[in-house]
């Protein structure tokens, strides 16, 4: 039998400490599903990729043996790396840039009040809802020399003779490069675009009504107090944009297969073409290009103090 004092202590409420530890592992089963899913999806993939890397692979996917950093040092004495490098940043800065400066316009545009705004406005989606991969199959055949339809109008205009070689715009480097680019921008500009706006759309009308009696122009009132209010909306397309762009692959695949030679490759597609010879420098490639965006993104959200207040 128990004792009068054994039963006090037993019937005492848990300690303080115990209980705000429960509490606080409470959240967990609101965010242990997001955490698995993670690891599952993001972390699983790395670490798996790295071990890739450092494994000698026959090509045709059989794993021989620990290779140790041989495939990295193959990959540093690639000849095309420096080109492909070099143009990796062309396209993610030029392509990043141009859509960010067009979708600040077509917010602007987007989110004024004109007759068919709704209907515009799914139609701006359209480029974005479809397969990217669809997107770059359909330029390339109005890309085309022979029949493609770009060719067709513009050797209807006079511009172009399509039976010159110089419509051949996906057989040359520079041409190739630019088409790409093109529609990589084509791509990017509709959710670029709707981000701009929900933050065109948070912007108090009093700021702009004290704006206009202190006697601001509509463009220092752009620069001065709209710029400054969309800081939030347009870091977070840049970012999500650069990570994109980096890792886009489909449009300069289908379009150009990264040639002539490896002109139009950037490292996505270098990778691609690796693996075909290489699957452990193909591999190590892929760590590159991992560090690389996490270093461009860092490196971005470091100048553009995106953790301040915006003045």
């Amino acid at each position: 039998m128990t004792t009068h004092a054994e039963r006090g202590r037993s019937s005492r409420p848990r300690p303080h400490g115990a209980r705000s530890a429960l509490s606080g592992l409470a959240p967990l089963a609101w965010i242990g599903p997001a955490i698995v899913l993670i690891a599952f999806a993001v972390l699983w993939p790395v670490v798996k990729m790295v071990q890739s890397s450092t494994r000698h692979w026959s090509r045709y996917g059989v794993d021989l043996g620990s290779n140790g950093t041989d495939n990295y040092s193959k990959l540093f004495k690639e000849q095309d790396l420096g080109g492909v490098l070099l143009r990796t940043g062309i396209w993610v800065v030029v392509v990043v840039s141009v859509t960010m400066l067009v979708s600040l316009g077509v917010a602007q545009l987007f989110n004024q009040r004109f007759p068919g705004r709704t209907v515009a406005r799914w139609a701006l989606i359209a480029p974005w809802a479809a397969s990217v991969m669809m997107t770059a199959i359909i330029f390339k055949w109005m890309l085309y020399q022979g029949y493609g339809f770009i060719n067709i109008l513009l050797d209807d205009l006079g511009l172009v003779d399509r039976s010159s070689p110089t419509a051949d715009w996906l057989g040359h480097s520079t041409s190739g490069f630019v088409w790409a680019m093109g529609v990589a921008v084509f791509v990017s500009i509709p959710f670029t675009s709707y981000t701009v706006i929900a933050g065109l759309q948070t912007v108090p009308a009093e700021v702009y009504e004290a704006a206009k009696m202190d006697g601001a122009s509509k463009l220092r009132t752009y620069w001065s107090v709209t710029l400054p209010m969309l800081r939030p909306s347009l870091l977070v397309a840049t970012v999500i944009n650069v990570m994109n762009v980096f890792n886009s692959f489909p449009i300069i695949w289908e379009m150009t297969r990264g040639g002539p030679g490896y002109d139009t490759s950037t490292t996505t597609v270098f990778m691609w073409i690796l693996k075909r010879q290489n699957i452990g420098e193909s591999a190590a490639l892929s760590v590159v290009n991992f560090l690389l965006v996490i270093v461009i993104v860092l490196a971005f959200l470091k100048v553009s103090k995106w953790n301040s207040e915006a003045d």
